[in-house]
């Protein structure tokens, strides 16, 4: 029998996931150069880990 998780257990890496994805889209409204390589690196770490999730679920 598994035991229960609690409410920060269970939102723990959905709220990361959030919190990188609007960081990313405030890094690519407010500037160029770096940001943009910070905002696309941003942007593309939510697809990657539910790319990684949906894999490894198989």
């Amino acid at each position: 029998m598994r035991r229960s998780r609690s409410l920060s257990e269970v939102f723990a890496w959905p709220l990361a996931i959030f919190i990188l994805g609007v960081a990313g889209l405030v890094i690519a409204l407010t500037g160029d150069g770096w940001r943009d390589a910070a905002a696309w690196a941003a942007l593309l770490a939510p697809v990657l880990v539910i790319a990684w999730a949906m894999r490894a679920r198989r």
